[in-house]
């Protein structure tokens, strides 16, 4: 079960998956953490991509699926894992399938952008902690009632300007894997305005669990 995250900004992908791996015990996937794990590792290609964080500049898309098959033909990755945040564009996504990285199903999470600006603008971070809440009445997780303002601070790009420019990038650069997936016959798309149960119970659905 290889699966692929797909969603805007703010759509709770990183949320889900780590509630969903509890039940199907496949690991999620980031860039990030993609990036990071090889850079400390110290292998070949880590070094590699040190060298273009380093100087600053955007990893190669070849050299991110190379870390990446490195990553799947690790023994947690037997049963399946979870790519989240990428592909983050078609020539990516054409990537995958030239080094023959097999992809089930693609989850679309749909959410549109006034919720999505509205979930972001609310979340804050702990100075002293670095968790992450959200300031909104229905935000998950919710601020603690013993918390003072004072003690929060609201990112740079979770401003709603810097939010709304990101959903243009989104709009851009990655919605159009959402065809590109659907000629595939491998996409499902879920409401990521539901709780968080909700959408979990409808992932298993989909994936006949």
């Amino acid at each position: 079960m290889n699966l692929i995250f797909l969603g805007p900004p703010g759509a709770g992908k990183g949320t889900v998956s780590q509630r969903f791996i509890e039940d199907v015990h496949i690991p999620q996937i980031s860039t990030g953490d993609l990036l990071r794990d090889a850079v400390s590792a110290g292998s070949e290609l880590g070094v590699e991509a040190k060298g273009y964080m380093d100087a600053g500049e955007l990893v190669p898309d070849g050299l991110v699926i190379g870390l990446l098959q490195e990553r799947i033909a690790k023994d947690d990755c037997h049963d399946g894992f979870i790519l989240d945040g990428f592909p983050r564009t078609i020539p990516q996504a054409e990537a995958l399938e030239a080094a023959n990285v097999r992809i089930d199903k693609v989850i679309n999470f749909d959410l549109k952008d006034d919720v999505i600006i509205r979930r972001l603008s609310g979340r804050r971070i702990h100075k002293a902690s670095g968790k992450i809440y959200n300031v909104n009445p229905e935000g998950i997780p919710a601020v603690p009632a013993d918390m003072a303002p004072e003690e929060l601070l609201q990112r740079d790009d979770d401003q709603p300007e810097a939010i709304a420019n990101r959903l243009v990038v989104y709009r851009n650069q990655t919605a159009p894997l959402i065809s590109f997936y659907e000629e595939r016959n491998v996409l499902a798309t879920v409401d990521a305005n539901l709780d968080l149960e909700p959408i979990t119970r409808e992932l298993k659905v989909i994936l006949g669990m």
